[in-house]
């Protein structure tokens, strides 16, 4: 009995030395934070574009080699882009991946190519290694269900057509429909941005992803004259709807996918206003191209169905803007949404939005 006691009692000491030992050492490790991730370091810093045709460039011209239909790549990249201009200090570079026509497969993590292209995430990932992201900007959605090129074209359609309905009627019947269903795509892209980033090391709070939303390109302010092949071919009720109803609605739509993803917005609804396309007899006074026709592409096969892609997308002056007033808003801390509207100087500034 004596041996039985004895081996009884060195268990129960070896069982409370382990309970100790838990507690001392092994609670103390738990509690030892893991080391947060972080950027690289001693890389330069850069900003980045991300979505489609009013990031990429379209209707600036000046396209970078390799996107201007070699290859059937018809990304338009301009040289002018909106990221190029936004005047930032300490910033090494400004990359632009946007792609014209993109929609948010192709912008997110996928498998889908634009023009060749792969994913512009995918992309992202090895340039948030490689340097030291501090804001990307994002333009997607007008490509998924709202087919907003598209639903211009039908009003340019009709315009010749005058025995068929507006497509204030025609489109605007399903135009909510059409926006509720691009929502989550977007906010997936957002979604996917944000794992990009948490993988190559950044915190949220590291760097600023700005969603911005898309501008009137014309309105039913068109100049006498011009509201023809000259100009812009629109049913006056049709460059009402666009302007009050189609891009509002569409805005409406990306800012619940900022928000549901935790992003920053930009609106841009009213950037153009008074600057639209056939606003003025000088069109050096407008921010939106007119109806444009590349003419020599239509003397080629390959480039013919892309000889009208200009049209109705903001010039060189328009993305001008738009990057002067991201550059702003980027310097603004704090505020989850601004307006970019004309201030005194006519020039866009970043006007912050409470309350949303």
């Amino acid at each position: 009995m004596r041996r039985w006691r004895w081996h009884l009692t060195a268990v129960a000491g070896l069982a409370v030395v382990a309970v100790l030992v838990f507690f001392v050492f092994g609670g103390d490790q738990q509690e030892v934070p893991a080391p947060r991730p972080s950027p690289p370091v001693n890389v330069p810093r850069v900003l980045v574009a991300l979505g489609d045709s009013t990031l990429s460039g379209e209707g600036a011209g000046d396209y970078e080699p390799g996107t201007n239909g070699e290859n059937g790549d018809w990304c338009h990249r301009s040289r002018d882009a909106s990221i190029h201009h936004t005047d930032t200090p300490d910033i090494a570079a400004t990359i632009n991946l946007a792609c014209s026509g993109a929609n948010s497969a192709q912008v997110g993590l996928s498998d889908f190519k634009q023009y060749g292209e792969p994913s512009q995430a995918g992309r992202l990932a090895v340039i948030a290694r490689q340097n030291r992201v501090m804001a990307v900007q994002v333009a997607v959605g007008a490509n998924d269900e709202p087919a907003f090129s598209h639903a211009l074209n039908d009003c340019v359609e009709a315009y010749f057509d005058l025995g068929r309905p507006s497509c204030a009627t025609s489109v605007g019947v399903d135009w909510q429909r059409r926006i509720d269903a691009m929502v989550p795509k977007v906010t997936k892209v957002l979604t996917d941005i944000r794992k990009v980033m948490a993988n190559a090391g950044y915190a949220d709070d590291d760097y600023r992803l700005v969603l911005q939303s898309y501008a009137a390109p014309v309105a039913p302010n068109v100049i006498s004259g011009l509201q023809n092949l000259s100009g812009c071919p629109f049913r006056t009720d049709d460059l009402r709807w666009v302007r009050d109803t189609a891009v509002p609605t569409l805005t409406a739509g990306l800012r619940r996918a900022a928000k549901d993803a935790r992003v920053d917005f930009l609106d841009l609804t009213y950037a153009g206003v008074g600057r639209e396309a056939c606003s003025s007899q000088d069109p050096t006074r407008e921010w939106f191209r007119r109806l444009a026709v590349q003419w020599s592409d239509l003397r080629s096969q390959d480039r013919a169905d892309h000889a009208l892609q200009e049209s109705f997308h903001p010039n060189s002056a328009g993305y001008a803007q738009v990057g002067r007033c991201l550059g702003a808003y980027l310097k603004i801390p704090f505020f989850p949404e601004a307006k970019c509207v004309p201030g005194p100087d006519g020039d866009l500034a970043p006007s912050v939005v409470t309350g949303h």
